[in-house]
């Protein structure tokens, strides 16, 4: 029961929403767009969901496996302890074995209970995405500074909207949207943006990158590499992490995404995918089926091998019904549907021969009553 009513909400969604257009690939609420995958969640809050790459899980093991120190001559090293890996004076930053680059991150991180310092000086250090721009780690608790140094700014770019700090010691979490920029023949296309939450709370909403920020000098937009570390810094605090994953995101249209809107050019050539695709699976299907998937591909190309090939396959479709009508209501409603929806989308000329043989057949069988 649960497949023939999926089925039949698939088959009646299609010919239903706006077709296709120069920018969309798919028509809207589109069954042939491809289904979101199952993606399971972490089992409490902060927890990696089920696909995510785990960075670090709190053993030694996982930071070797991860992890290496930047600096090749440093006089001592991060250490795991308690399950945190900690920032250790003169180690120098960490970044990660993987490279990545737009991505959904989580970090946990705590400044030690014992305040030390003051402004800058005080639980210091900072997560660089992609190894170049940097959202800052910093204890503010009762701590001013100046404010696109503050915890969760973008350095030196842009304020957290608020400070939801817990107090020194506690752990803080920090969940991260990150889109890196693109720059094509010196063109930005896309500036990139962050998106922070600091313990649940929105601080940066899809904030500009500007080029990624930095120490003093302004910055200015310039093309990222394809993929990068994820650093962190030794700014000389015993900071401590842990409970760090991210998740790669879905390509944005600019750079290849077919999902939003797209150039003339990409949505002409998913269309035309889309088109070869229903084509082939009508050919394996007969009849109506056949029929209606042949339709189908022609909201997204008019292709002439297609229209013949459905012209035909209509005539023998009709003939079948007025050999024997009985119980074949629901397919010439359902066929004459699909006619409407091409013709009404400037898929099928209005003067077409096989409309006013729909429309006699239904009224032939009393089915417009």
């Amino acid at each position: 029961m649960l497949l023939f009513f999926l089925s039949a909400t698939l088959a009646s969604a299609q010919f239903y929403g706006d077709p296709p257009d120069d920018h969309h690939p798919w028509a809207v609420h589109d069954n042939n767009r491809p289904q979101p995958p199952q993606v399971t969640p972490g089992k409490v809050p902060g927890a990696p969901p089920s696909d995510a790459i785990v960075l670090f899980d709190g053993t030694e093991a996982s930071f070797k496996a991860n992890w290496e120190h930047e600096k090749k001559n440093r006089k001592t090293e991060w250490q795991v302890i308690d399950g945190a890996v900690q920032c250790a004076k003169g180690a120098g930053t960490i970044r990660s074995k993987a490279q990545f680059a737009d991505c959904q991150l989580h970090v946990e991180w705590a400044a030690p209970a014992k305040v030390q310092g003051s402004s800058q000086g005080r639980g210091n250090s900072g997560v660089f995405l992609m190894g170049t721009t940097e959202i800052q780690v910093l204890d503010n608790y009762n701590n001013p500074t100046y404010p696109d140094g503050f915890a969760g700014s973008v350095y030196g770019v842009m304020p957290p909207a608020a400070n939801p700090l817990h107090a020194p010691g506690k752990w803080q979490s920090y969940d991260i949207i990150f889109r890196r920029p693109i720059v094509k023949d010196g063109v930005v296309l896309d500036e990139g943006s962050f998106t922070v939450l600091i313990n649940g709370v929105v601080v940066q909403d899809s904030t500009p990158l500007e080029g990624g920020g930095g120490h003093r000098g302004r910055s200015k937009p310039r093309a990222f590499p394809e993929k990068g570390p994820l650093k962190i810094q030794d700014h000389g605090n015993p900071v401590r992490f842990r409970n760090i994953w991210y998740r790669p995101l879905r390509k944005r249209p600019v750079e290849g995404g077919t999902d939003g809107k797209l150039s003339v050019e990409a949505t002409t050539a998913k269309r035309a995918e889309i088109a070869a695709d229903l084509r082939k699976d009508a050919a394996t299907k007969k009849g109506k089926e056949r029929l209606l998937r042949l339709l189908e591909s022609l909201c997204y190309e008019v292709d002439e091998e297609a229209v013949s090939v459905a012209e035909e396959e209509g005539q023998a479709f009709m003939a079948g019904v007025k050999a024997k009508p009985e119980g074949r209501k629901g397919d010439v409603i359902q066929v004459n549907n699909a006619v409407k929806y091409l013709v009404k989308h400037g898929r099928m000329p209005s003067d077409h021969e096989a409309i006013g043989q729909l429309k006699a057949l239904i009224k032939e069988n009393g089915w417009d009553k």
